[in-house]
């Protein structure tokens, strides 16, 4: 097929470094910004919950748009990377904004930056995906490029989760009598400058890297001029309606963004009040959560070749499973609590079966791109990556909303330093129990999906096919 080029390894990587940027941003955001609005800003869970919810509503308006625009217009620097300058810079000062304390407990403020941080973050993600769908037609490649691309996001995860130590840096120090020692306090009104500070740390970090990709990245599969014209924002819904495999990913990605964002959430009150974990402990679970990334996502394409996309899917989703079931059963024995070392072994099975479950949906996003190219002539790679946006952040908002929700329904006190028993169990719950749920929902939905490596040479050789003609 004349579309399947084999890129070098400095584009791929310079390509997906951009992941890296766009995690250490957005997700600091979906990890931390529940924590800070309830035990740093003064926002009650269940005020914080509505607020994420409402944000969503704002997307479905405004992706659709940016989706629309992205396919339209003919920037100076190229279809979809010039957006990775013109959408990082406000992406950047509104992460900043949200770790601001400057008007503490504000609802408005709160509402009005994490409102533009939503807006600026689809100005850049959505076409950051499309430029995946750019870069080549060839399978294999598609599938190297997200292996990359995920790990890239992983090592994002690690700055992420090494948060509570540099705030830490910054934090006021207190005695503590029950260790004898004096410790960082990072949950607490006091360290809102301490937030401040490291979130304008990681969003300037974040910001040089998506300038990185920027100039390493190169497009070769867009739109010509005549199909640009006929785009309109209607396509949207219309693609929605008449590709069936995006329907099923779309859903799949609504489902494992909600897992993953309670899970995020729900990890700093787990470690913090169930645990008794100290910062450190903290960061240390949190990067075993990461490191399972590094072992597997490399073996993703030879896993692929021998079981399948949706035997891969399978196998992950179920050792995801395993993992909730060891951690749950961690959190009722109190005689297992003395030992973090096996907490630590539940997070390592449970995060593998999440990384690679979750992580290889995004090599999908090409697979019905084509495919709606096939069945259309349009090939509307700004559309599919703005609908694909709108159920992720629609998962993200179900994935901020439920913990707001459960934790002001089992009664938290984020000036408690110790909580109830059904407060604890609560955050047990959606520690454990509550993504299980929704990672065998997730299971059955990719079970439908049907785009093979096969079916995707077929459709590719088709498209080439009635281009030379």
């Amino acid at each position: 097929m004349d579309g399947a080029y084999r890129l070098s390894w400095r584009e791929r990587i310079g390509f997906c470094s951009g992941e890296f940027a766009l995690n250490i941003i957005y997700q600091t955001v979906s990890f931390w910004l529940l924590f800070f609005y309830t035990n740093v800003f003064g926002l009650r869970p269940e005020v914080a919950a509505v607020m994420f919810l409402v944000v969503r509503i704002v997307d479905v308006v405004w992706d659709p748009v940016v989706g629309t625009l992205v396919d339209k217009a003919k920037p100076r620097w190229g279809k979809y990377r010039s957006w990775l300058i013109l959408g990082g810079i406000p992406l950047a000062g509104a992460a900043i904004l949200c770790f601001w304390n400057g008007f503490s407990g504000s609802l408005l403020y709160a509402y009005i930056t994490y409102v533009g941080l939503s807006m600026s973050f689809t100005l850049i993600s959505v076409p950051y995906g499309a430029m995946h769908s750019s870069m080549t037609r060839d399978n294999d490649e598609i599938t190297i490029l997200n292996s990359v691309r995920m790990i890239c996001a992983n090592l994002a995860a690690i700055a992420i989760k090494a948060l509570p130590l540099v705030i830490a840096i910054f934090a006021p120090k207190i005695y503590n009598p029950t260790t004898g020692r004096t410790e960082a306090v990072y949950n607490t009104p006091e360290a809102a400058g301490a937030w401040f500070i490291t979130m304008g740390i990681f969003a300037l970090v974040g910001l040089a890297i998506i300038f990185f990709c920027f100039s390493q990245s190169r497009e070769r599969i867009v739109m010509s001029d005549e199909q640009t014209e006929k785009v309109k924002v209607s396509d949207l819904w219309m693609e929605l309606v008449r590709n069936r495999p995006l329907r099923i990913l779309s859903l799949f990605f609504l489902i494992a963004f909600t897992t993953m964002s309670i899970d995020n959430a729900a990890d700093s009150y787990f470690l913090t009040y169930n645990v008794g974990a100290t910062p450190l402990m903290t960061s240390v679970f949190m990067w075993i959560g990461t490191a399972p990334a590094f072992v597997f996502l490399p073996l993703v394409p030879a896993i692929k070749r021998r079981v399948g996309k949706k035997g891969m899917f399978f196998i992950f989703i179920g050792m995801s499973l395993l993992g909730m079931l060891l951690m749950h059963l961690y959190a009722s024995i109190p005689a297992l609590k003395e030992h973090f070392f096996i907490l630590c072994m539940t997070q390592f099975i449970k995060s593998a079966g999440v990384a690679v479950a979750t992580g290889y949906m995004w090599a999908l996003v090409p697979d019905v791109v084509s495919y709606g190219e096939y069945k259309t002539g349009k090939r509307v790679s700004g559309i599919v990556n703005s609908l694909i946006c709108i159920f992720m952040k629609a998962g993200m908002a179900l994935g901020g909303m439920i913990p707001g929700l459960v934790l002001a329904w089992v009664g938290f006190k984020s000036g408690n330093s110790a909580q109830t028993p059904l407060a604890e169990q609560g955050i047990t719950s959606l520690e454990t129990i509550v993504p299980a749920i929704l990672m065998i929902l997730a299971a059955l939905v990719i079970s439908r999906y049907e785009l093979s490596d096969a079916r995707m040479d077929e459709i590719n050789t088709e498209i080439e096919t009635r281009q030379q003609i």
